[in-house]
């Protein structure tokens, strides 16, 4: 039974119809003359595919309709109905391993980078957990982005090439002078820090880009507000692979407390545990001392597991163990 398909050109293509043979050279008319081979063909969803390899890349490729040279007409694959050529079975064979190899390698490299983003983000976890504030309602970022605009078309687009972590709000507005505040805390944003009106973009409305702080939205550094939705494992979740580069991550903390600043003895009934691989927890009456906790770098949380129960505590990098055993008088 014929399946048509109705080109541009007001003439239908059978796609049952077989077009050209196995080991056809045929041609790609598009951006990049490329030519590719027939190595197989095979019954598809909507008629019959074309397995190819491109005889430049020696890369795998797919086609459904293969129109005859003689009536070329745009952008597709076409084969030669005057002069055909072909390749033999052999040259087909090693085409075809060289084909599989890339494939395995392009694989390969992308299980890496996906191995790699894993990790990261196991990193950005962890460092998340104890980085944001438990009342923390929003991030505030950097992003650099790169123009992809094309005006020839009347195109106009951007795509971000890096996302840096500057602070974090308690809050939900759209403040420039929040943003400005947090411009400092970066090299590629600290002139955004100084007032100037030319810098704030106010577009809360349809495909508007929000509020956001910067000379253009399409090149260049600029700096908005996103405010924090669902659970906190959510939202650490949504940013853990840009947390897991620590070069993405320009939040400034309190400075840890002064030896004259720390009591002499602080009293109390506390415990640290391992939280998980690279965090500790600290539970107890922390309430009279939370001031030196927060100052040592801890977040406080209200929901955390313990003894599979949850507990308000304190969550502390483990490189911080030996500076809480010696405020806490723990041993």
């Amino acid at each position: 039974m014929a399946n048509l398909i109705s080109l541009c050109t007001g003439a239908s293509y059978d796609t049952n119809k077989q077009a050209v043979e196995k080991g056809q050279v045929i041609q790609l008319n598009g951006y990049r003359n490329d030519e590719y081979v027939v190595y197989d063909i095979v019954n598809g969803y909507c008629g019959l595919d074309y397995r190819l390899i491109n005889l430049r890349t020696h890369k795998f490729g797919q086609a459904d309709i293969i129109l005859p040279l003689s009536k070329k007409h745009g952008i597709g694959y076409y084969f030669d109905d005057a002069s055909p050529t072909f390749l033999d079975d052999f040259e087909i064979a090693v085409l075809r391993g060289e084909a599989e190899r890339l494939e395995r390698e392009e694989q390969q490299a992308q299980d890496g980078e996906q191995q790699r983003k894993e990790a990261l983000k196991d990193i950005g976890r962890e460092r998340l957990q104890t980085l944001i504030p438990a009342d923390a309602k929003a991030i505030i970022l950097a992003e650099l982005h790169r123009n992809e605009s094309e005006s020839m078309t009347d195109y106009f687009a951007y795509g971000t090439d890096r996302t840096v972590i500057l602070g974090f709000s308690t809050h939900t507005k759209d403040l420039f002078t929040e943003m400005r505040k947090y411009a400092a805390n970066f090299e590629g944003t600290a002139y955004l820090a100084e007032e100037n009106k030319d810098y704030e973009h106010r577009e809360k409305y349809s495909m508007g880009a929000g509020y956001y702080l910067g000379k253009s939205k399409y090149s260049g550094w600029v700096i908005k507000k996103e405010q924090f939705f669902g659970t906190r494992e959510q939202y650490i979740e949504q940013y853990a692979l840009i947390a897991g580069d620590e070069t993405n991550i320009c939040v400034k903390v309190q400075a840890t407390v002064k030896a004259a600043e720390t009591p002499a003895a602080i009293t109390g009934d506390f415990i640290i545990v391992d939280y998980s691989e690279k965090a500790l927890a600290v539970f107890g009456d922390t309430r009279p001392i939370k001031d030196y906790l927060n100052a040592l770098g801890g977040r406080f949380n209200p929901k955390l597991m313990h003894q599979n129960e949850k507990r308000a505590g304190w969550v502390f990098s483990k490189t911080k163990e030996q500076e809480l055993r010696n405020l806490l008088n723990i041993k």
